[in-house]
């Protein structure tokens, strides 16, 4: 079973650097993080970037629907700006240039697959070009809220660890719908909105030996993870681990 620590950076470290970059995953590495999550989609030349949005308009400076955009045309983007609020040299990274960093220094990396609406298959194919270029990727695993591209990317690599996340119970499938769906896949991650925690969803998921996860829209402080991982939780994305020994 894949070992995953009580931590884990979200989007590198997004509330300290700007989020899904080489500089804010090279300081979730300064700050002894030993796991980040990244979010991969791809652009018109199906070369998969670390983004998190449909668009580039919240976190470059420039606006569009990133497929409509060739990767040298991103990279030439600010996408430190937005952070900063003066102007950066700061790129949207590819997602070879996360794995060659993580690799590098002994990371693990959470893939978050971000798909673009209507090129989900086009996005895992580009996403496994690119995995299948490593010998040793032990230390990672797939996470995604869409279903269709987690089996997706378990047709091509069918021995990898996957995730499902759950951002919610109204609109979708029910808590005991969706166990079923990752004890029928083989899926080892039960990922969680903080929001929906209680006892008795964190025990009827353990029930089910699956390893939980939480996010939160905000940075979950000290005194709350102490009481998420009392209460079971395995793994917190963390946007400012500051507070917090590492």
């Amino acid at each position: 079973m894949l070992s995953l620590p009580k931590l884990i950076g979200h989007r590198g470290v997004k509330n300290l650097a700007p989020e899904n970059t080489l500089d804010s995953i090279e300081l979730a590495h300064k700050l002894g993080l030993k796991w980040i999550e990244v979010d991969v989609k791809i652009t018109k030349d199906k070369i998969p970037i670390i983004l998190h949005d449909d668009s580039i308009d919240r976190t470059t400076n420039s606006n569009g629907l990133v497929i409509d955009f060739l990767y040298e045309e991103i990279k030439a983007l600010d996408a430190g700006s937005f952070f900063f609020n003066y102007k950066t040299n700061i790129f949207i990274p590819t997602l070879e240039d996360i794995f060659n960093f993580c690799i590098k220094h002994e990371m693990g990396i959470n893939i978050e697959l971000k798909p673009n609406k209507g090129f989900e298959i086009d996005n895992v194919k580009a996403i496994s070009k690119i995995i299948s270029k490593y010998q040793d990727l032990s230390n990672f695993y797939f996470s995604s809220f869409d279903l269709k591209s987690l089996l997706e990317m378990k047709k091509i690599f069918p021995n990898f660890y996957y995730g499902l996340l759950i951002d919610n119970f109204e609109h979708t499938y029910s808590l005991q719908e969706y166990i079923k769906i990752c004890n029928n896949y083989n899926f080892f991650n039960f990922g969680l909105n903080k929001k929906l925690i209680n006892n008795e969803i964190i025990n009827e998921i353990k029930k089910n030996n699956l390893i939980i996860t939480t996010y939160s829209e905000k940075n979950i402080k000290l005194i709350e993870a102490n009481d998420l991982w009392k209460l079971g939780v395995t793994s917190i994305f963390i946007d400012d681990p500051s507070y917090f020994e590492i």
